[in-house]
């Protein structure tokens, strides 16, 4: 048992970008509680920073590719866990913090708690919005769920999980006032001509499936408003593969491929067409009026189609418990539809009308309620658990 005072050993797993950031926020705090504390497991470069003794790099439990090349990937994240588990289970952590990646961590986490090690999990699977299933799976492996959303915590709570909301960091990276001219300027764009950033996707099997009917839509509105400048910020690995795309769709000549820079562009833009995730949240957080849209395989739609549980796919519009943005998904998905709900937008910019207004304040209001010292909510949960 760890003597009062003493700085705890904390294990933990994050996988891929997103969860290296929130991981290594969590260490800033725990280290600001105390400075030697000690933390090891799978984590990337962000986490290295802070100190974090990576067995494992995060990249590793990251699935790219297809059939044969999926399976073996899929093989070695199965023998990584049941390593990591071993490990865990002979040095005996005095908390294990699971970040995100859910089919990973959780099974782990149930593992390592029936074991009388205290887990946390942080970041609330999407319960709300479907696979509701999870949550026996929560409950079993989680002692603590440090949650991104202010509504998570009620939920959980109905079924007996405790919960801490610790805001979204992506809400403090991101200004109340974001300055487009400035972006503007780093883009080398027109600061008097209208911008639409267009944003198909970050994963590959994304961008597959989302960037033929956005560029193809992109094409239309490059016929119909002349003067419309378009950026499309690609991921750096998928760039090539987005290239190829905006040539297969004609459009290659009217769309400006930068090398990531998702937020310059989001700042710099009047009106986003874009894919289904969290950069819809990053869209709202710089008070940006966007077209949602979404499109996969025909088996994966219908198959969540049946676990669906709201109206809304979206986070501004599930944040907002209200359509504040249109959303095209599958088939309602065409570049002419797509074409024109981004033609609606373009025409409220320039109007300045009462609907972009109403909706700028909605996201000023969801940034605030986001916007909380996630590092020191999230160190406080979990000096609390360690008691």
């Amino acid at each position: 048992m760890r003597p009062p005072g003493q700085a705890p050993r904390v294990a933990m797993v994050a996988g891929e970008t997103s969860g290296d950031l929130l991981a290594s926020l969590l260490l800033g705090g725990l280290r600001q509680r105390w400075s030697t504390v000690a933390s090891m497991g799978i984590g990337g470069p962000r986490m290295a920073a802070q100190g974090f003794d990576a067995w494992w790099d995060s990249e590793r439990l990251a699935v790219h590719g297809y059939s044969l090349e999926l399976v073996r990937r899929l093989w070695g994240i199965v023998q990584i866990r049941k390593q990591l588990r071993a490990r865990l289970l002979q040095e005996r952590p005095d908390v294990f913090i699971g970040v995100d990646a859910p089919d990973f961590n959780l099974g782990l986490e149930q593992g390592l708690r029936a074991a009388g090690i205290k887990t946390v999990h942080f970041v609330c699977p999407s319960i709300w919005a479907w696979r509701p299933e999870r949550i026996e799976k929560i409950r079993a492996a989680a002692d603590h769920v440090l949650c991104l959303f202010p509504f998570e915590p009620a939920l959980l709570a109905e079924h007996g999980i405790a919960a801490t909301y610790v805001g979204h960091p992506l809400a403090g990276v991101i200004p109340f006032e974001p300055d487009r001219a400035a972006a503007r300027t780093r883009l080398g764009l027109n600061h008097d001509a209208p911008v639409l950033a267009v944003l198909p996707g970050s994963r590959r099997a994304e961008v597959a499936y989302i960037a033929r009917p956005f560029f193809q839509a992109a094409r239309l509105l490059a016929q119909e408003r002349p003067g419309l400048q378009m950026v499309v910020p690609a991921v750096p690995a998928l760039r090539a593969r987005i290239e190829e795309l905006a040539r297969e769709c004609a459009v290659a000549d009217s769309l400006r491929i930068v090398a990531g820079q998702s937020h310059d562009v989001l700042a710099a833009c009047d009106v986003t067409l874009i894919a289904s995730g969290t950069a819809t949240l990053e869209a709202a957080l710089f008070q940006r009026p966007m077209v949602i849209g979404y499109h996969m395989h025909p088996l994966s739609w219908r198959l969540m189609q049946r676990k669906k549980l709201q109206p809304w796919v979206g986070l501004p519009n599930i944040l907002c418990r209200d359509f504040v943005v249109p959303e095209l998904l599958q088939d309602a998905a065409t570049p002419r539809a797509l074409a024109d709900a981004v033609l609606q937008w373009l025409d409220d910019v320039q109007a300045g009308n009462a609907r972009l207004q109403q909706l700028q304040q909605r996201f000023g209001e969801l940034h605030y309620s986001l916007r909380r010292d996630t590092p020191a909510l999230a160190a406080d949960a979990v000096a609390q658990l360690l008691g």
